[in-house]
Formats: structure tokens, sequence, C-alpha cells
């Protein structure tokens, strides 16, 4: 029974009613296996590897499980991958720590050089946040003010505005 028959009645389909049919699934690897993009070209896919594939889109264990598990896993197994290649590459450069260049290596060197400019773009607003942080922490300092007087004056502010407010009301 088709998805349109076991959901005429107007019920929506969950998750474990979905699947893709393998020909679709056999389509995606053939057209992502050709890419040069997508995997390198000394990077070759065999028979066993697409049939896995396959089954794990269409296969009853995919049926049974919800599709944000197996995102999740994905995703979880996409992050060991590059983790991976920048410990590495970390280890060659005979550093201690993963800076976020040895990401951005790992992603060209896996063959992902089309996320390395968006990973770019975070990590330059990430360090922009950080420099926007500092100087909040440091008019904090250059304020002059202890803590006990800041204070005070947090609690000023407050009773000025709590008699603002209930004056409103009346």
């Amino acid at each position: 029974m088709s998805d349109r028959e076991d959901h005429a009645g107007g019920g929506i389909p969950g998750d474990d009613d979905l699947s893709l049919p393998k020909a679709t699934v056999s389509k995606m690897i053939s057209v992502f296996t050709t890419a040069a993009e997508l995997l390198p070209n000394d990077i070759v896919c065999s028979k066993d590897t697409r049939d896995l594939v396959i089954e794990c889109c269409v296969g009853e264990d995919w049926q049974r499980s919800s599709s944000s598990d197996w995102l999740l896993t994905f995703s979880e197994e996409f992050i060991h991958l590059i983790s991976s290649e920048a410990n590495e590459i970390c280890e060659q450069e005979n550093k201690k720590t993963i800076a976020p260049e040895h990401i951005i290596s790992a992603l060209t060197r896996l063959g992902f050089t089309s996320f390395a400019p968006e990973v770019e773009s975070v990590l330059k607003d990430h360090k922009q946040q950080q420099k926007d942080r500092e100087k909040k922490v440091s008019k904090f300092e250059q304020s002059g003010l202890t803590e006990e007087e800041l204070l005070a004056k947090q609690e000023e502010l407050f009773a000025a505005s709590r008699a603002k407010f209930q004056s409103g009301q009346q």
C-alpha cells in the first residue's frame, strides 16, 4: 500500500510512515558520487556502500526510526570526521589545541570546500562578538565605581522605575 493510500482519509503522515523510493535514492547516490565537488576524484563509492545507503534510506530500519534520529546520527558522524581530520592536521603542525583554522583546513582536505566560506564567516562574527564583549567588560572597569556603589545606583534606578510605574497605574 502506498503512502497516499494509507493517508487518503486526510491524516498527515508521520516520520515513520514516509520513505524514499529505491530508484530515487539510487539516482541521488549516482549524482552525488559522480559530482566532482561532492567527492574527491580519488574516492570511489563501492556497490556495497551504495547498497548500504539505499538500505538505510528505504529499509525497514529506516521506516522504524524517525528522521531526526538519523539526522542526529549523521551529524555526529560528520562532526567526528571533521574533528578527527582537524586533530590529524593539528598533530602534523605539532600543536596541542585544535584551532578554527584546523577545522577549515580539515573541511578543505576532506573535499567540503564549499563549507569553508560559511565557517570563516561564522568565525569572523564570533571574533567580533568576543571583541564587543571585551569592550563591555572594560566599560565596567572604566566606570571607576566600586561594586557596592554600582549596586546602590542600581537600587536607586529600580526604586525610581517602580515609583514611575505605580504612579502611571493610578
